[in-house]
């Protein structure tokens, strides 16, 4: 069965443009700028294959170079929306750049050498998808679980909207044997497949990122940007399954300020709120890049450090002393800038649960202790295993002690 290669090119040409409508409908309603780029791709893209399908012929060898020129244009959009996807911003130098190349070649080369067009043409192609490749490989940190169509997905969109325009001035579209090449037909069935496939792929990427947001926004805490308590209790998991499996200690650090309830009594809940974003970063600035640290009640902090608790006490005494030189002074008076630290540390493979009833009952010395403090643990209580099932098989009710402000 023979299939007509200009229906083809007419089929996928309509499902690019509808495909690319809807990439700008939902970019604009979600406000996501990499889908109105991608979405205008396909637009441009898809005029450009139409316009280059049904009036190469007509309009001459210029139209069919300033075609190409726009296929290396929607390279160069491709390329930004991979930018904009992760925030950056679009390079507008370079969204040109390989058009005006492609016609700063072409009007130098002399006629006739389709072969160098070609050559430069696959050049340009080639560095715009190594650029969205590069882009997007640089944030492997990122937690995007499906690589590879992450990254596949931008460089085939622009290699394969270019393909066409390429592939006609390779077979001589007005030659007979181009319009019967089983090439070209198998590439107009693949332009359909892929116009559906890459949108796909394009809104899993989306999907995966919108995922990735909440459940950001779900461990980490909003007014201090650190993790919150659940946010911590899962990383402090992680770490401590992989200090385990090397055998090394760990360190658990609970801070609370001093007398927060009389400064939001004094100065009022801004000033309070100032007071935690002003602790927040005196704890990430004296923390290693290994530690992990968040916010877990209203003034209370905890910290996870992999090391010693001797090397505990120490980053703990550094963050009492940088906080309580960071004072600020409100119309109404001085702000006390103190915080009282409970220090626990325990071999390797101790639960973090574990780890905070021991920090947490240091915390307590150091309150009863006049405050601006830090004490460490003398020991670390039962196994928490443990401890659930003696409390399990007691009946008597179990006492709190109350925290002093």
């Amino acid at each position: 069965m023979s299939l007509d290669t200009s229906t083809l090119y007419a089929v996928a040409t309509m499902i690019a443009a509808l495909l690319g409508m809807m990439l700008l409908f939902f970019g604009f309603q979600e406000r996501i700028a990499a889908l109105k780029w991608w979405g205008s791709a396909y637009l441009v893209g898809a005029a450009s294959v139409a316009m280059w399908t049904f009036g190469a012929a007509r309009f001459g060898d210029m139209f069919a170079l300033a075609l190409n020129a726009v296929g290396f244009l929607t390279c160069g959009m491709v390329w930004n929306a991979s930018r904009l996807f992760h925030g950056r911003k679009p390079n507008y130098p370079g969204l040109v750049l390989g058009a005006l190349a492609w016609v700063a070649a072409v009007m130098t080369l002399p006629p006739g050498t389709t072969a160098m067009r070609m050559t430069i043409g696959a050049a340009i192609v080639a560095v715009y998808a190594g650029l969205t490749a590069t882009e997007l490989w640089s944030e492997r940190r990122r937690t995007l679980r499906k690589r590879w169509p992450s990254v596949a997905v931008p460089v085939l969109h622009g290699f394969v909207l270019m393909l066409p325009i390429l592939l006609g001035d390779l077979l001589h579209p007005h030659d007979r044997a181009f319009d019967d090449s089983i090439w070209v037909t198998v590439f107009a069935v693949e332009l359909v497949l892929y116009a559906v496939g890459t949108v796909f792929l394009i809104f899993m990427l989306v999907s995966e990122r919108a995922v990735t947001v909440h459940k950001n926004a779900a461990s980490v805490d909003p007014l201090t940007g650190m993790f919150n308590r659940r946010g911590f209790s899962e990383a402090c998991s992680r770490v401590i399954e992989r200090e385990a499996h090397a055998g090394r200690p760990v360190t658990a650090l609970i801070f609370d300020i001093d007398h927060f309830k009389s400064i939001n009594d004094r100065f009022g809940h801004p000033a309070g709120d100032e007071i935690l974003k002003l602790f927040s970063a005196v704890v990430v600035n004296n923390l290693r890049i290994s530690d992990l640290s968040g916010r877990i009640g209203g003034e209370e902090f905890a910290a996870l450090l992999p090391c010693p608790l001797e090397e505990g006490v120490i980053v703990a005494e550094r963050v009492r002393e940088a906080f309580e030189a960071s004072g600020i002074v409100c119309d109404e008076g001085p702000v006390d800038t103190t915080v009282s630290i409970g220090v626990a540390g325990g071999p390797a493979g101790t639960e973090l649960e574990v780890l905070l009833a021991a920090a947490d009952t240091a915390l307590y010395q150091a309150k009863r202790g006049g405050r601006n403090r830090v004490e460490a643990a003398e020991e670390l209580p039962l196994s928490l295993e443990h401890w659930r099932r003696k409390s399990a098989g007691s009946a008597r009710p179990v006492s709190v002690v109350p925290r002093l402000a």
